[in-house]
């Protein structure tokens, strides 16, 4: 049975190279993706955990462990210095360093910031007896020994053009400052993220910034020679001061690698899904392919039966051609996966950052291998049921049997039950509400698309018949004769267009989704936004607090407010957030609709309440509230206005207070940004004061309203992008089927095709009927694709709406254009070898071939 499988195999190779080049195709994405997630785990742990293997013992502040007075002084948690002789005595300890770390930024040359995400950070240099320390291994120069210098990592010291001696701009929490570069040092070890930037301070310096004089975020322990870190662990903890808690290098090695592979295996799962999807197409392919192939064998097949092969046998053959075809293709794929891999570590790695070296797994080859060898097996199942159905009298027949003209009534049946009941879930899913709502959406979506696919061989007849006036008018003969050959095979031309139908409702509802998604945020982020400028902090673990916005309070010409937030509050029993403003100015930085009393109730010590916190919490203008806060501070406050608002907007808050009367309970509040307005409205001349006023300090980012825009909506475009691409991968695929499924027909009708060259119609009029054929199948996969993805965009919009206030269905029509005219003309480019192959037919072969 196998020799005679690799025979047929050998003998139909170049029916089958489409579908061995599809199923090679999905592997080549899933193995490269796993490869990829693989490879990006190792590295973002070596990242990560670089560094703790010199650590024997950490020592921590822990609340849990302290004193009845709480064992600290006010202030973040820290380890008093004093500590550090009393744990350097302990036996087996070899050394004890203070380490102190915060948020850091480095100011470029041209004032901008160096380095992307929140990973700027800064540290103490903590030099030994020798002068160096163990953390870092500098290639030039020193560590900083004086508390206006600073040393830099080398590829944030390369990106800036920094050389030793040269002046760098710093920025943390405390405000900007220039510094003396001392160093630059190799990253290597630190647990810097890749794309990050690290700033060294003097040990006096950091600890100033960071935290308090004499005290550390934490201290490392080294072990001496021949000692265990779990013994040492254990003689540190019976030693440690109150409010202090310890463990080894290694246990938090392990807690930082779980932390640093979440991005990672988020982006290859993602990958993965594109992968399935893409696979999913080509089973679509490979079905059409071995149904083909078994109509095109069936006197074959049958001959086998006569001379004596069972059902069995006739079944093992087949399912054996297919098993081998899955598994040429599955080693090409594999093989293909890890340049894939490679590619994918070069786009995802963040700038001036090397790739990955390449993890190939034995998971990995086991998955890909398994997924594309069964692959074809499960898609060729019912062609091969019913190959085993042929007779052996089918010998004797000297034509090959008609195929089917119209879809079984229990496919039908089947087919509008999914599709009325998913349609039906839908909508109640979304006239009702609650927690199950989403469920019942989801559901209804999925079979609303089950249902869909399965009826395409029903809706092929009536879609060709209402674009075939189109045609004929256009391309009378050819039209015609294309329409007809459509729909001559329901079955086979559903299955083609249905891989297009996939790829295109993906595609649609992300279009849909992000178009509904960005104008939300646009509403969210600029619909309040009257001011000409917006201040905020340029990385997230940054800090502002109101010594920020005073700065501005000096600019000439400027109206400024800060959103000094305020938390732990109970207003009336109802837990709050508290923003403070300036009551002069912010009504001219903010658009406050007012629906009851004044906004100019703030400059007499009331509050502003949105009318959807209003509503929840009972509260009307001119109501007293007792406001008490966790620290213990108690007061009383009155509603002096009530305004609309989006409870989702990133600007107007939810209370509205004087900032006097925030720093009255909270002498530290989070100054979330800063609004500004100038008299000359926004320009170069108005942004450069404002850049000046705060010092050139590059952890602070001054956007106007296109900047608000593209930071908070443009990572929205960026994404689609990237989902497009990777479904460009199952646009391909669906091109193939395609290209397959009209060489194939071709190769059926090849006496059809010479009589229509007797009978007169030149090559040019076969290639376009064949071109009309591929546009017909490719207008089908794109008007329901299109449907489809724009339904599944509601779906998923509507399971949105109960939890974003605001969100509404936007229909991209331009996009969704572009992708029908995609899906189009790539099943045209598909047709242009086929059509080629029926053009060359010779009159006189074709109409005597059998």
């Amino acid at each position: 049975m196998f020799r005679t499988a690799l025979r047929n195999v050998s003998a139909h190779k170049a029916r089958l190279l489409m579908t061995a080049f599809a199923v090679m195709l999905g592997v080549t994405f899933i193995s490269g993706s796993l490869v990829y997630g693989d490879s990006a785990s190792r590295a973002a742990t070596a990242r990560a955990t670089g560094g703790y293997e010199r650590i024997a013992v950490s020592v921590f502040p822990d609340d849990s462990r302290a004193g009845p007075a709480g064992g600290r002084a006010a202030g973040p948690p820290a380890v008093d210095a004093a500590a550090v002789p009393a744990l350097a005595a302990v036996p087996g300890v070899a050394a004890a360093t203070g380490r102190t770390s915060g948020f850091a930024a480095v100011a470029g040359r041209d004032g901008r910031l160096i380095g992307n995400g929140p990973t700027h950070r800064g540290g103490n240099f903590a030099p030994g007896a020798d002068g160096a320390d163990p953390a870092y291994r500098f290639v030039r120069g020193a560590g900083p020994a004086r508390d206006d210098a600073v040393a830099l990592d080398e590829s944030t010291a390369a990106h800036g053009g920094y050389r030793v001696g040269d002046t760098v701009r710093i920025g943390t929490n405390r405000g900007a400052a220039s510094y003396t570069l001392s160093g630059i040092f190799r990253a290597d070890g630190t647990g810097l993220p890749a794309g990050g930037s690290l700033t060294l301070f003097s040990d006096a310096t950091a600890q100033r910034l960071f935290l308090r004089p004499g005290h550390y975020e934490n201290l490392e322990l080294t072990a001496a020679p021949g000692t265990d870190a779990q013994e040492l662990l254990g003689r540190v903890e019976k030693v440690l001061p109150a409010g202090t808690g310890a463990a080894t290098g290694a246990q938090l090695a392990r807690i930082q690698a779980n932390l640093a592979t979440h991005d990672s295996d988020t982006m290859s799962q993602i990958l993965v899904g594109f992968a399935a999807v893409a696979l999913f197409t080509a089973t679509f392919l490979i079905s059409n392919t071995f149904t083909m192939l078994v109509a095109r064998r069936t006197r074959e097949l049958a001959l086998m039966r006569a001379v004596g092969a069972s059902r069995r046998q006739v079944r093992r053959i087949l399912l054996t051609e297919s098993l081998l075809v899955g598994a040429l293709a599955s080693a090409a794929g594999l093989a293909a996966g890890t340049g894939v891999a490679a590619l994918l570590g070069t786009l995802f790695a963040p700038a001036d950052t090397p790739a990955a070296p390449l993890l190939l797994t034995p998971g990995t080859v086991c998955t890909s291998l398994l997924v594309g060898t069964a692959l074809p097996v499960i898609a060729a199942w019912l062609p091969v049921r019913r190959a085993m159905g042929i007779p052996p009298v089918a010998a004797l027949s000297a034509a090959e049997p008609a195929p089917p003209a119209r879809t079984g009534s229990l496919r039908t049946g089947l087919g509008a039950a999914l599709l009325l009941t998913g349609l039906a879930a839908a909508v109640y899913g979304a006239l009702t509400t609650g927690k199950d709502a989403r469920s019942v959406i989801g559901a209804g979506a999925a079979l609303t698309l089950t249902g869909t696919i399965v009826l395409i061989p029903l809706l092929a007849r009536p879609f060709v018949a209402l674009v075939r006036p189109l045609l004929t008018r256009l391309h009378p003969v050819p039209g015609t004769l294309a329409a007809r050959n459509t729909v001559r095979d329901p079955r086979r031309t559903g299955a083609t267009a249905a891989a297009l139908a996939i790829a295109l409702t993906l595609a649609s509802g992300l279009s849909v989704l992000g178009a509904s998604a960005s104008q939300y945020l646009d509403r969210a982020t600029t619909h309040d936004f009257a001011a000409d400028y917006l201040v905020k902090p340029a990385d997230g673990a940054m800090r502002m607090t109101p010594a920020t916005a005073a700065l501005l309070k000096k600019l000439p010409g400027a109206a400024s407010s800060p959103l000094n937030q305020s938390t732990d509050y109970r207003l009336g029993g109802v837990p709050s957030v508290l923003t403070g403003v300036d009551p002069a100015t912010i009504g001219r930085l903010l658009r406050y609709d007012v629906t009851e009393g004044s906004l100019d109730s703030l400059a007499q010590g009331r509050i502003a309440v949105a009318d959807f916190k209003a509503a929840s919490a009972g509260w009307h203008l001119g109501q007293t509230l007792l406001l008490e806060r966790r620290d213990g501070g108690r007061g009383s406050v009155t509603i002096g206005a009530v305004y609309r608002a989006d409870e989702q907007s990133n600007l107007l808050p939810s209370i509205t207070a004087p900032d006097s009367l925030v720093a009255r309970y909270d002498e530290a509040p989070n100054t979330a940004a800063v609004l500004v307005a100038t008299d000359g409205g926004p320009g170069r001349a108005a942004l450069a004061g404002i850049t000046r006023a705060l010092g050139d300090d590059p952890a602070l980012a001054v956007l106007d309203g296109a900047g608000i825009r593209a930071e908070d909506g443009g990572s929205i475009g960026e994404q689609l992008n990237v989902f497009y691409a990777l479904l460009s991968l199952a646009l391909v695929i669906a091109a193939l089927g395609i290209a397959n499924t009209l060489a194939m027909s071709v190769l059926e009708r090849r006496k059809e095709i010479g009589t229509l060259r007797a009978l007169g119609m030149d090559r040019a009029g076969v290639a376009r009927m064949i071109r009309l054929e591929a546009l017909l199948l490719g207008a089908l996969g794109a008007a329901l694709g299109t449907v489809l993805g724009v339904f599944l965009g509601w779906a998923l919009g509507r399971t949105l709406q109960e939890s974003v206030a605001g969100y509404t269905l936007v229909l991209p029509w331009g996009r969704l254009a572009l992708g029908a005219l995609v899906a189009v003309a790539g099943a045209l480019l598909a047709s242009l070898w086929p059509a080629r192959r029926a053009a060359r037919a010779d009159i006189t072969s074709a109409t005597a071939a059998a």
